[in-house]
């Protein structure tokens, strides 16, 4: 597809989706300090943390897992005083990184995530038919050979619209020990 052959110029590198994750939190403040380490010429890549208010309790999140608010209806919602925090947290993402769906958004966002299981660094994909992210799986795995690299498909129909990663064109979720 067109969408896939087009250079990725802008890049954005979550972490704190969920607040008490600290490996993508500690990276991102790291990045956000020393951001030369992750330039490269043509490109702007942002480290973003996502989910601030949830970082500082250390805690999952506040009202609702921001990971699954990046629906059309959360999106779409009106901002009233009682928004739950992760949905309008969500609709500020949309609209930095977004819009979603739209020419405008980031190209790749790579969402950073811990497990508690025996996971490893293991990448999670969303569409088995984006060529790109493909092709990035294929790149990384045999950068970090002979370390394992494991990469999880989920085509969940309802999850894969929802996370936050899905603003972008490509979206990936990286998850570690």
């Amino acid at each position: 597809s067109a969408l896939a052959e087009a250079p990725v110029r802008r890049v954005g590198i979550f972490g704190g989706t969920h607040g008490n994750e600290l490996s993508g939190v500690l990276l991102v403040r790291h990045w956000q300090e020393n951001g030369a380490e992750i330039q490269r010429p043509g490109m702007e890549v942002k480290p973003f943390l996502t989910n601030p208010r949830a970082v500082e309790k250390c805690t999952r999140y506040i009202d609702c897992d921001l990971n699954r608010v990046f629906d059309p209806d959360s999106l779409g919602r009106p901002v009233v005083e009682d928004i739950p925090y992760e949905v309008r947290r969500a609709q500020e993402i949309n609209h930095i990184f977004g819009p979603k769906g739209s020419d405008d958004a980031y190209d790749l966002i790579f969402d950073l995530h811990n497990t508690t299981s025996n996971m490893g660094g293991t990448l999670i994909l969303e569409n088995s038919r984006d060529d790109f992210t493909i092709q990035m799986v294929h790149y990384i795995k045999n950068a970090v050979a002979p370390e394992p690299c494991p990469a999880l498909l989920i085509e969940h129909p309802s999850l894969k619209y929802a996370t936050t990663r899905s603003v972008a064109k490509h979206p990936v979720g990286k998850y570690e020990i």
